[in-house]
């Protein structure tokens, strides 16, 4: 079986390459990354960061272009053919690189090399006797702490997390649950699910009109029950975008995708963040590593311009476009979709078509603005290259606390007042403007990698865990949600994992 390689590498100007070249020192080159662990972090896309140096141990913040970085990432199966793994580098044009690989199937003696200007970067761990699994195999370890340590979970950095959780110092679902069925059990206005993980299998019973997006904490649960033995846990999952619990009311612990200065619900990783770090070089194309290689430009090549486009979910979106065309000459925003003020589509439309967001980035400047909720694209924004404007707002993602104005993003008013007034300053300080972007770019490799997101996730499953009080047991309305049959020989694991089992 031959190995089925996919490349993709975003080219740049052949100035830059011309530039600094000669002065790449490979011996200096920084890398990094849970692909650096492929035995122990088993995930679908394994990552390697790649940072050049000069001679001089200063970062490139140029790309050098095409052909300077390589890989060869290749290994056996258990037949002794060729692993089946697809491949890309990713060039993030500031004089970093992505390296990522999927493996296919189980692979023994991985071997992973990546080269500089045709010199093997010697910090890499050339061989792996294996097993590295797939993401599909079936095959958990048994200690959930043990997990998050391989994986290198902070979990000392989950603020949010924590402070959630400082409502619930204890639950006992028995003599709760009946009652958050009733208070959220409204088919018209609320979709929830009440799930339950028993021996690392999953139910769930799901109340409202719409419940499509069950399909979301479903796909978790599997990937993650795949990947160790969770413990036994309760939990409702609100299925819709806006937050439940009001603050002055009845406080219940519900899981939501967004929190609001007036809700007390407990917030994950959105759905749609998730799913990109799940589904990744695969039925994904648009994932938080993928889009820092959106543009083969330069910060200096981009449009002078701010950028917007999106539907009309929120009276702000129509403002801007009011703002967009009194200076057109620095700010491109339209309308993409009509369905909340379909009777003003004369005056702030047409609608345009929807572009990729991959297209997004040939612009300077994004502006994020609410949609029905917080705008879950702002993580995408963040790590696309450019400088981000963002409306003040009470909705919230669960990472919200870690950013700082001034520092990762530019913040303005809710009412857009200050909008064109904040851009002015951008284009007038264009070196600090810059800065703030790759200030954005560092924090979402600190903080919104696939890794981080898979970790947020174990994490409050250990510690909801330890408030629960309630027997964990499977009630008669429940059914399972099975995970999907999948060929995988768990025999092989290394011997911790089976003297953990």
């Amino acid at each position: 079986m031959k190995t089925v390689v996919f490349l993709i590498i975003c080219l740049v100007g052949k100035n830059y390459a011309e530039i600094v070249d000669n002065d790449i020192d490979p011996e200096n080159s920084i890398i990094w990354g849970p692909g650096l662990k492929p035995e122990e972090i088993v995930m679908k896309v394994r990552y390697i960061f790649l940072q050049l140096q000069d001679s001089n141990g200063k970062n490139l913040t140029k790309s050098p272009g095409q052909g300077i970085v390589s890989q060869q990432i290749k290994g056996k199966n258990v037949k002794g053919d060729f692993c089946q793994i697809r491949t890309q580098i990713i060039d993030c044009t500031d004089g970093s690189f992505i390296i990522r690989y999927r493996i296919l199937k189980t692979c023994f003696n991985l071997k992973i090399s990546i080269k500089v200007k045709n010199t093997e970067v010697v910090k890499v761990q050339s061989e792996f006797k294996g097993p590295v699994f797939e993401d599909e195999c079936n095959c958990p370890e048994s200690s959930l702490t043990k997990w998050l340590e391989n994986n290198e979970c902070n979990e000392n950095n989950y603020n949010q997390l924590f402070e959630n959780l400082k409502k619930f110092p204890s639950v006992n679902f028995d003599d709760i649950r009946n009652d958050i069925i009733k208070q959220y059990n409204k088919p018209q206005s609320v979709s929830i699910c009440h799930y339950v993980v028993k021996s690392n299998k999953i139910y769930r019973n799901c109340y409202g009109q719409h419940v499509g997006f069950k399909m979301f904490m479903d796909s978790v649960l599997k990937s993650f029950t795949r990947r160790v033995l969770l413990p036994d846990i309760e939990f409702f999952m609100n299925l819709g975008d806006w937050p439940l619990v009001k603050k002055n009311g009845k406080i219940y612990p519900v899981f939501s995708w967004c929190g609001s200065d007036e809700t007390a619900d407990i917030i994950l990783p959105t759905y749609d963040i998730t799913e990109s770090s799940l589904e990744a070089m695969d039925r994904v194309t648009m994932d938080m590593l993928s889009v820092q290689g959106s543009t083969k430009l330069s910060w200096e090549e981009k449009i002078n311009k701010a950028f917007w486009r999106g539907r009309d979910s929120r009276r702000e979106r129509l403002d801007l476009i009011d703002i967009a065309r009194k200076n057109s000459d620095f700010i491109n925003a339209s309308i993409t979709n009509f369905f909340f003020f379909r009777d003003e589509m004369d005056k702030y439309g047409p609608g345009q078509k929807p572009i990729s967001m991959f297209h997004f980035f040939e612009y300077k400047y994004q502006i994020s603005i609410d949609g029905t909720v917080a705008a879950y694209r702002l993580p995408y924004l963040l790590a696309g290259g450019s400088l981000v404007f963002k409306q003040k707002s009470n909705y919230f993602e669960y990472f919200y606390d870690k950013l700082t104005s001034g520092k990762e993003f530019i913040s303005v008013k809710e009412n857009l007042s200050d909008l064109v007034e904040k851009i002015q300053w951008a284009r007038n300080n264009d070196k600090e403007a810059e800065k703030i972007s790759k200030n954005a770019r560092q924090f979402v490799r600190d903080n919104l990698m696939p890794k981080d997101i898979i970790c947020y996730h174990m994490s409050l499953f250990k510690e909801w865990s330890k408030r629960l009080k309630n027997e964990i047991k499977i009630l008669p309305n429940m059914e399972e949600v099975p995970q999907t049959p999948y060929s995988c020989d768990c025999s092989t694991q290394k011997s911790f994992h089976k003297d953990e089992l």
